[in-house]
């Protein structure tokens, strides 16, 4: 393909929704470490440099996708249903919708020690205000649904959110040799670990949000 430089406002936003989408086209299909700049710039069919025309870097690029996955399932979770007051209700609700998106889970769990790791003051300053908007609103919407929990209590359960996936999403995907152990050892699944470790962490951290308040 050859390169033409896009000049227009409408041109520029055009290339970038492009390479974000085959980006996330990319991601779908392997995890994150496994996705050159290189390779994606040739998918894209753009020179490396071309592509760093419109993001700071790769993992500026994913950290967009990311932003876009975020949004998307905080629309799920809106749109969900589950009684006000229920308090197991709604955590499971939060945990099974977040399982239910592999890109987001692998994403998030890759944010803080590698995808930040390599943006510019600028970009992390719009990436960070993002992110810091999409907790307060996983935090007004369980609110919502937990009115007796304040501000305070709702941001810590949403930030608690991030970090119990970012911690156990990695054990969900394991080598074929650990695999392996896993079953001659008997009991659940990497999987399955995950979501139940995840689903009970989240209603436990809420429970006891509740109780304290």
């Amino acid at each position: 393909m050859e390169f033409k430089r896009a000049r227009r406002p409408e041109q520029v936003e055009q290339r970038r929704r492009t390479i974000l989408d085959t980006a996330c086209a990319m991601l779908r299909e392997r995890p994150v470490a496994d996705i050159s700049l290189r390779e994606l710039s040739d998918r894209v069919g753009l020179a490396k440099s071309n592509v760093l025309r419109y993001f700071d870097s790769r993992e500026a690029i994913f950290l967009e996708v990311l932003d876009q996955e975020w949004g998307a399932w905080l629309d799920e979770v809106e749109e969900a249903p589950a009684p006000v007051g229920e308090v197991e209700a709604v955590a499971t609700v939060v945990a099974t919708s977040l399982l239910r998106r592999r890109l987001l889970c692998e994403l998030i769990s890759g944010m803080a020690g590698v995808l930040e790791r390599n943006i510019s003051v600028d970009f992390a300053r719009v990436f960070k205000r993002r992110a810091h908007e999409h907790t307060a609103r996983l935090a007004d919407l369980v609110r919502a649904r937990v009115p007796v929990l304040d501000e305070a209590a709702a941001l810590h359960f949403a930030r608690a959110v991030l970090v119990m996936t970012a911690g156990l999403w990695p054990h969900a995907n394991p080598t074929e040799a650990v695999a392996q152990v896993m079953r001659e050892l008997g009991g659940s699944t990497a999987a399955e670990l995950v979501r139940e470790g995840l689903t009970e962490g989240l209603v436990n951290q809420l429970v006891g949000l509740v109780a304290r308040a």
